[in-house]
């Protein structure tokens, strides 16, 4: 019988585990994947333990299969075979080195299970997650699997893995020998791991005597299967494991295209650093931006460890057949152009499982001519993926790597988001094959799609995006005296810099005459970055100043007339409170005198005044809505009625209340300025229609409209009657979106494990108050 088995995974019980990990859910998406066997992962944990005793029988030579009824109630068309599995974590020291490597261990029934779980929790706890770490030696480890009963085998999990695994370039063995010793005979498979497939690992002849085997380690249903291993023998345990020994019944491997694996090449993800091998010995080992050792990947180290070279044609015996597959979710997600775990997505698959049967079977087996009478897009993609045509960003240092089967020009010019299109593909592609382009990615590729560098940006978008006619009206508008309303997501700081950029190259007005006043300082270093890149070296003579440090340069020329020393400085209210009032040295000033001394300044000496008002003829007020009185001033001081003035900013917006900011003032630009001319940015380009429109209903407006972002998401208005209880809500919230994060998730069933797999960093929780921070 042929056959696809995935035999490592994880139980609800491990941690960062999805809480939808159950037997039942297992076996459901191990049909939809095409998975004929599976492994039970954890079965050294208690209660997962006691979950397998309930629900699974004795199907065959050492396989199990859920109960008959169970079968029934979740609708499986064939038993779905599982095996007794679990990963174990060794952290020892080894040679004036910690070592650090993971395990895979199989039984062939419950009563050795057993036998090996009482030896390991003798030793350690094996209680408090599915995946025990153990203070032990791998060789030990292995001579208790072996005495635990007849027919129990280790697999060395994800070998090259750099932090956990057997031949890892951070905590591993240089061979499988050095690892498990006078043991090591009874290693007869190792596992490729998903940065890893076995053309790189045939280019060790340390590995040609073991037989490769690929398994997802999925941590939640749904991943199932994006690795797994092919046999053509009988779907139980002895036969499996026979077949791995012997070869005879194994067929070979399904594999991520390894680039795609988070640990591929090197890098440093907190810096946005990804170089290969060869970049890697030019910078010496050490990331060019936090000067710390790189993070060597899987790539790296199989180089390290090679005696073959890079374009080895070579086989070992034990070579079987290798399969790169691209999972059928990422690719229905690129050529939707929405997420992954989106609704749209989901349901696609489904559709698609119901018409041409399993994952597996629509990504190998089913005609690309049958598919193409439905999904002509996905057919493309899918004949693309059988000759290994694909696009390549790698993974490194736990960041995955991005496969793509087709071009960003190909999804935009054919607007597809329905799949049903008849889209014809262009003949000359821009596509590579495997053997082509394998692992020659360039730096700045990496990042294109995880971390949005600089580099991917170019690429992706217009070098001058295209403004909507509101922001076209703001920028070119003639009148001296201008008031841009923008709401949030209108392109509030494009349409400013935009406009800077068009009066000096346009309209020829001097650079040296601009003056920019923002409120941060991110504010002034964002909009000199941009300015930069629209006006190259003439943005240096642009004057881009906060109100306080443009305050401070004008009393620095000027420090005489407001009776302060040259070498006058500026004492924020923290190092305040480390003098008595009496004691503050003469040649300091507090911060919030910056303003008012420039106030006084222009008041009483009408002739300096009169030398800024020529010097900054045009001015830029960024957030107008939140000037306070002082700042106020000090813009009439230097913007009369016949000076050119642009504010932009949103009345809606107004936040700093606390300080004296007050949006009277941006209310009454019309009255300070009678020829004004006022243009309101209506477009969002930021926020989902759901969201503008309960903003719109909030601040009873209509002048926002949401562009771009579609959402069919409703905006849920819970009412809690204490502050506690609606602290309760948000936890139990996201407690049941994540699939439970604790046992207590599922005990009190905040979590039922049904939900979509979220992280933590997708959620955000926004308090009024900071008391309201205690509960949360």
């Amino acid at each position: 019988m042929y056959f696809y088995a995935d035999l490592h995974i994880h139980s609800k019980y491990s941690r960062a585990t999805s809480k939808s990990c159950n037997l039942e859910e297992l076996a459901i998406w191990a049909q939809k994947k095409g998975l004929s066997v599976i492994s039970t992962g954890d079965f050294t944990h208690p209660a997962w333990f006691a979950e397998i005793q309930e629900k699974l029988v004795p199907d065959n030579n050492g396989a199990y299969r859920l109960k008959p009824e169970i079968e029934k109630q979740i609708g499986l068309k064939t038993p779905i075979r599982f095996i007794l599995s679990v990963e174990i974590s060794t952290i020892y020291k080894k040679g004036d080195k910690t070592r650090k490597v993971h395990h895979v261990v199989f039984a062939p029934d419950m009563e050795i299970a057993q036998n090996f779980r009482q030896k390991l929790g003798a030793i350690g706890n094996i209680k408090s997650d599915g995946r025990p770490i153990l203070g032990l030696d791998s060789r030990d480890l292995l001579e208790i699997t072996l005495e635990s009963g007849d027919g129990t085998y280790i697999i060395p999990a994800h070998i090259w893995t750099p932090w956990f695994s057997v031949l890892g370039s951070k905590s591993g063995f240089d061979s499988i020998e050095e690892c498990y010793a006078d043991l090591s005979d009874h290693i007869f498979a190792v596992e490729t791991g998903l940065s890893s497939d076995p053309e790189m690992n045939w280019r060790v002849s340390k590995l040609d005597k073991f037989r490769l085997v690929s398994n997802s380690d999925a941590h939640s249903p749904s991943k199932l299967a994006r690795e797994a291993t092919i046999f053509d023998t009988e779907p139980d345990y002895f036969s499996i494991m026979n077949a791995l020994k012997t070869g005879s019944g194994y067929v070979g491997t399904v594999e991520f295209f390894p680039e795609e694996g988070k640990y591929h090449e090197d890098g440093h993800r907190k810096c946005n650093i990804c170089f290969s091998p060869q970049e890697t010995i030019k910078h010496n080992g050490i990331c060019p931006v936090c000067e710390k050792p790189l993070t060597i990947g899987v790539l790296n180290r199989v180089n390290e460890l090679a005696d073959r070279p890079f374009d080895s044609t070579f086989k070992p015996t034990t070579a079987g057949k290798v399969v790169s597959l691209v999972p059928l979710p990422e690719m229905l997600s690129e050529i939707m152009q929405v997420g992954v775990q989106s609704k749209s997505v989901c349901a696609e698959y489904e559709r698609l499982i119901l018409k041409f049967g399993s994952e597996l079977s629509i990504l190998t087996q089913v005609p690309v001519e049958e598919i193409s009478k439905d999904s002509p897009m996905l057919a493309e993609g899918i004949s693309r993926l059988r000759v290994n045509k694909v696009i390549r960003h790698p993974g490194y240092d736990g960041e995955y790597g991005v496969i793509r089967l087709f071009e960003e020009d190909e999804i935009l010019k054919k607007n597809s988001v329905n799949l049903k299109l008849d889209i014809k593909i262009p003949e000359t592609q821009k596509t590579q094959p495997a053997k082509e382009n394998k692992y020659s990615v360039k730096t700045q590729e990496f990042v294109f799609e995880k971390t949005h560098s600089t580099s991917s940006s170019k690429e992706s978008k217009p070098k001058k995006a295209s403004l909507d006619e509101f922001q076209q009206a703001a920028v070119e508008n003639p009148c001296n005296q201008l008031l841009i309303i923008a709401g949030p997501g209108s392109g509030k700081t494009t349409v400013l810099t935009r406009r800077i950029s068009y009066l000096i190259k346009d309209k020829n007005i001097s650079a040296k005459n601009c003056l920019a006043i923002t409120f941060t300082r991110r504010a002034s270093l964002e909009m000199r970055e941009r300015l930069q890149k629209l006006l190259n070296a003439q943005s240096d003579e642009i004057n881009i100043h906060t109100f306080h440090s443009m305050c401070l340069e004008i009393l620095k020329e000027n420090y005489e007339k407001v009776g302060l020393s040259q070498d006058f400085g500026v004492i924020t209210p923290q190092e305040k409170s480390l003098y008595k009032q009496d004691e503050i040295p003469d040649n300091l000033i507090e911060f919030d005198d910056l303003i008012n001394l420039t106030v006084k300044l222009f008041e009483d000496y009408p002739e300096i005044n009169q030398v800024y008002k020529e010097r900054f003829k045009y001015i830029f007020v960024d957030e107008y809505q939140d000037i306070d009185e002082k700042q106020y001033k000090l813009i009439k001081l230097l913007a009369d009625n016949d000076a050119n003035l642009c504010a932009i900013g949103d009345p809606n917006q107004a936040i700093y209340g606390f300080r004296g900011g007050d949006s009277k003032f941006f209310n009454n630009f019309s009255q300070d300025y009678p020829n004004v001319n006022i243009i309101n940015l209506k477009n969002n380009y930021r926020c989902a229609k759901s969201i503008v429109e309960a903003s719109n209903q909030l601040i009873k407006s209509d002048n926002i409209i949401a562009r771009n972002l579609s959402s069919k998401e409703r905006i849920t208005i819970h009412t809690a009657p204490t502050d506690k209880a609606e602290a309760e809500f948000v936890v139990s919230a996201i407690e049941n979106l994540i699939g439970g994060n604790s046992f207590f998730s599922m005990d009190s069933q905040r979590a039922d494990g049904q939900m979509a797999d979220f992280s933590f960093g997708d959620f955000a929780i926004l308090y009024r108050t900071s008391a309201a921070k205690t509960y949360c």
